[in-house]
């Protein structure tokens, strides 16, 4: 009480809550409370949409790379959360896509695309170009292509898509020569021994590397030559990524052909070419990688004869 407060002064009697308004006004609030959990809960759709946020489950081979780190977050500024999964076995990506286990996958090049729609029957669509990476040719014992003697040996990948581009290599080299001027489809029996300065030794892709100390060169896939030190500047020779021959190894966002027009997909692909995400996989193949700008109109030229190619040696 306030010394200005008389004893004697009764203070006024704080009004009592009726209990029926109260019940009222907090069965009110529960009210408000499950219509909001309502709405936040049916922001997820069984298409992945939450909150404004689209999620798109995306394929790759590298998901430890660094530049994923930089692409997610990006994505993310612009409502897109990625995930990714992960395949150790490049054949298993493009089945999961066909069976809708993902929207899009990131790991190809146009050629196997191909190869893999002909084989399975199917029409996987690419919507987007990002890169195409050289693949190159590595010598311990010789410092240019020249130097190469007659009747040298060089290591190629044994699987039929590198194996072909390897002998496109070597042909453009002036290493060897094939018959007809060869394709993304030739094999060392194309080989005119004749006219060619070498032999080629397939072995598997990843060993290319450990062949080097006993052959006069090797053709290393990219993803092997970083693994094992090489130095891309020291390549003996390499295929030029901005040559229209390169157009079969351009690599892609693919997804089924009825997403095509997918507006995120298409978003994602968009937002791949931000500098930020360019730079870092640049980086990451020590500026060996090539971006590539392609329409996918062109993309999708490049894959039909791709494909007419591919049913062609089929027969």
């Amino acid at each position: 009480m306030s010394e200005n407060t008389p004893d004697d002064a009764i203070l006024p009697e704080k009004p009592r809550r009726k209990r029926g308004p109260l019940i009222g006004v907090i069965l009110a609030v529960v009210v408000v409370l499950v219509a909001v959990v309502l709405i936040v809960v049916n922001t997820t759709s069984d298409s992945g949409t939450t909150a404004g946020h689209t999620t798109v489950k995306i394929g790759v081979t590298d998901a430890s790379s660094d530049y994923w780190k930089t692409f997610r977050q990006i994505a993310a500024d612009n409502g897109i959360d990625l995930e990714l999964v992960n395949f150790s076995d490049y054949t298993q990506a493009n089945p999961a896509l066909a069976q809708g286990q993902l929207d899009v996958n990131l790991f190809q090049h146009l050629l196997f695309l191909a190869n893999y729609n002909v084989s399975a029957n199917q029409d996987l669509t690419p919507i987007g170009s990002t890169y195409v990476v050289p693949l190159s040719l590595y010598s311990r014992k010789h410092a240019t292509v020249a130097d190469i003697p007659q009747g040298g040996q060089i290591a190629i990948p044994n699987d039929p898509t590198n194996q072909a581009r390897a002998l496109l290599v070597l042909q453009s080299a002036g290493l060897i020569s094939l018959r007809g001027g060869g394709n993304v489809l030739s094999t060392p029996a194309e080989i005119d021994q004749a006219a060619s300065k070498v032999t080629v030794t397939p072995v598997d892709a990843s060993q290319t590397v450990a062949a080097l100390p006993s052959v006069d060169g090797a053709i290393v896939n990219n993803n092997f030559a970083l693994d094992a030190n090489l130095d891309p500047s020291k390549a003996l020779f390499n295929d030029d990524p901005a040559n229209p021959s390169a157009e079969p190894y351009i690599n892609t966002f693919v997804t089924r052909a009825q997403d095509k027009d997918n507006p995120t997909y298409l978003k994602l692909a968009q937002l791949y070419r931000d500098p930020r995400v360019a730079g870092e996989v640049k980086a990451e193949s020590k500026n060996t990688a090539v971006l590539v700008e392609r329409p996918n109109t062109d993309l999708q030229a490049i894959l039909d004869r791709l494909e007419q190619t591919v049913r062609a040696a089929k027969k």
